[in-house]
């Protein structure tokens, strides 16, 4: 366990907004794993989770946690954002289009539709 494990929930979720914001993507990806397993039922742990996977690389990863968070919440548009970039910079171009289509519907940006 590290310092950055201590703590109660909130205070947790606010260390890993603060290292998210400072692009130590890796550590906060790290506190929100733990806080997203604490709290299944929400959706922001598991959204900024899976932001902390992307900008990290970590697409596989990110993939899954978006997954999860449409599954919790499937008019959640940046989630279908995100999927959609996820899976385009896994070059799996056809499987992104839905996504970003449904992003874009949810948006009401009809042009992109």
């Amino acid at each position: 366990m590290t310092y950055y494990d201590h703590g109660t929930a909130a205070e947790r979720w606010e260390r890993a907004q603060l290292f998210f914001d400072a692009k130590e993507y890796a550590t906060a990806a790290r506190i929100l794993d733990t806080l997203a397993d604490e709290a299944p039922e929400q959706v922001a742990p598991r959204l900024l989770l899976a932001r902390a996977y992307y900008h990290s690389a970590q697409l596989g990863r990110a993939e899954t946690a978006l997954r999860e968070v449409i599954e919790l919440d499937p008019v959640e548009s940046y989630a279908r954002l995100m999927l959609g970039r996820t899976l385009q910079r896994q070059n799996r171009p056809d499987e992104a289009a839905p996504h970003l289509r449904m992003a874009a519907a949810l948006d009401g940006d009809f042009a992109q539709v």
